[in-house]
């Protein structure tokens, strides 16, 4: 099966979240960095999961996951900006593609609802 337009994207900031979990740990900070790690890779391996979701419900359910994880990768991500653990550029940067992820799984959601809800209405 070919990757979804999301699941490229979910992969590509896993990348980039482990390349900043690897910076993290050069600078010693280990809590946040296990902490950001496990939530932005998580983002992606929920939706990576979804497709072999056993309802629509659970397949929504999945997506919803995964934008619980982005929440909280936008938190993670807060706070090492805000103890200048990370620059500007970079907190914008990766807060701009985590935002972007949100948007799609909550329009991806969304729609999936709204059908959802005029095959049973």
């Amino acid at each position: 099966m070919e990757d979804t337009i999301l699941q490229k994207k979910c992969d590509d900031f896993a990348v980039r979240i482990y390349k900043l979990d690897r910076f993290l740990k050069e600078k010693k900070e280990y809590s946040i960095s296990s902490q950001i790690l496990r939530s932005g890779t998580s983002i992606g391996a929920n939706v990576a999961e979804s497709p072999n979701a056993e309802s629509k419900e659970d397949f929504i359910h999945k997506i919803a996951i995964a934008r619980k994880e982005a929440n909280e990768t936008q938190y993670w991500l807060r706070l090492l900006h805000n103890v200048e653990l990370i620059d500007d550029n970079c907190f914008a940067s990766m807060k701009s593609d985590c935002t972007e992820l949100q948007k799609i799984m909550a329009a991806t959601v969304k729609s999936l609802s709204s059908k959802h809800n005029d095959e049973i209405g």
